[in-house]
């Protein structure tokens, strides 16, 4: 069995490590990208099952970021969560529009989040890895 793939690509290094730590717990491999730039050049060589997308990153933004991602055949199916604090009802329609495939507000509960995160994940994951299909639904 191998494990759930997730990349975050956030440009706050603190609130990486504790997401990286927490799922790392929960059992996840973890990839960290600061920049859409270098997001772009991991996905190849990582090939995540689940991005965490930060809306909020510099130069090119996570929406930017999203809709490369969706318009590439080959990365397309990769489940992209955005990450971020703006839930604002007008950002999530945003998120969505762009191609997002759910919403995960900041701050985490650190409780949660890696079993969260888990139940996001594509049923190929979950019988890949042997996770109970338990998905969340309605994330926007």
């Amino acid at each position: 069995m191998s494990p759930a793939k997730v990349m975050v690509v956030d440009d706050n290094v603190m609130g990486v490590e504790l997401v990286t730590f927490v799922m790392e717990d929960g059992d996840i491999l973890v990839n960290a990208a600061y920049s859409a730039k270098e997001a772009l050049a991991q996905i190849g060589t990582f090939l995540p099952d689940l991005i965490l997308m930060d809306m909020h990153l510099p130069g090119m933004d996570g929406l930017q970021l999203t809709r490369l991602i969706k318009a590439d055949p080959v990365m397309r199916h990769i489940v992209i969560i955005a990450f971020t604090a703006s839930a604002m009802k007008d950002d999530q329609l945003k998120m969505m529009t762009a191609g997002c495939d759910g919403f995960l507000s900041k701050p985490i509960d650190v409780d949660t989040f890696a079993a969260t995160v888990l139940s996001l994940m594509p049923d190929s994951v979950h019988k890949r890895a042997g996770l109970a299909a338990t998905k969340v639904t309605g994330s926007f």
